[in-house]
């Protein structure tokens, strides 16, 4: 079902070479069946690039794009960043972010809310993951980052490597850890004002 709707994609993609015996070891700890797509593509792919680059779909991980969907979220190894009830499932090299609720936000459990990175909300998209890969696969991406895109950024972008985003201030490439910290930051930030 994915290799067809990728087949008839309207957007550039790219599906990355995947490390199967780690993309073996992540489907084992995400508990996803391969008949869905999210465990198809942590399966079958490192992860699936739309807009050269611009958007990044976790997958099994692989040696061009290091993280998988379940190293990502905390369930392999520790990692103190992970989502306590949502699950991140897709980044932009802007700093926008894709998870799936499980609970965290008020919305409806398995909607898709995305982390937009130049209102710092977290913002729910109606869709669930299935609904994520066919918008990514053939929405007008120029119309949704058009806010977040910059004159020659297709070129800009094609020396980021698969583990960095873009910081604004100064606009230079940066780790992606750094783009989810400040992410992470402004949430905290926000719970802090709703308890004052």
């Amino acid at each position: 079902m994915v290799e067809e709707w990728l087949k008839r994609a309207r957007n550039q993609h790219e599906v990355l070479p995947v490390d199967r015996r780690r993309s073996e070891q992540a489907l084992v700890a995400l508990q996803v069946s391969t008949r869905s797509p999210m465990g198809a593509i942590v399966l079958e792919t490192g992860g699936i690039w739309f807009d050269h680059g611009w958007l990044r779909f976790l997958g099994g991980g692989g040696e061009r794009f290091p993280f998988d969907l379940a190293q990502w979220n905390g369930l392999q190894g520790r990692r103190e960043e992970a989502l306590d009830g949502a699950m991140v499932v897709a980044w932009d090299v802007a700093g926008g972010f894709f998870a799936i609720n499980g609970g965290m936000f008020d919305g409806t459990k398995g909607d898709v809310y995305y982390f937009a990175p130049d209102s710092l909300q977290w913002e729910n998209l109606g869709v669930g993951f299935s609904g994520l890969l066919q918008w990514a696969v053939s929405c007008n991406l120029d119309e949704f980052y058009k806010d977040l895109r910059w004159p020659g950024w297709q070129s800009d972008i094609e020396s980021v490597s698969g583990n960095e985003g873009f910081s604004f201030l100064p606009h230079r490439p940066v780790p992606v850890e750094r783009l989810w910290r400040t992410a992470l930051e402004s949430m905290e930030e926000e719970l802090i004002l709703a308890v004052v």
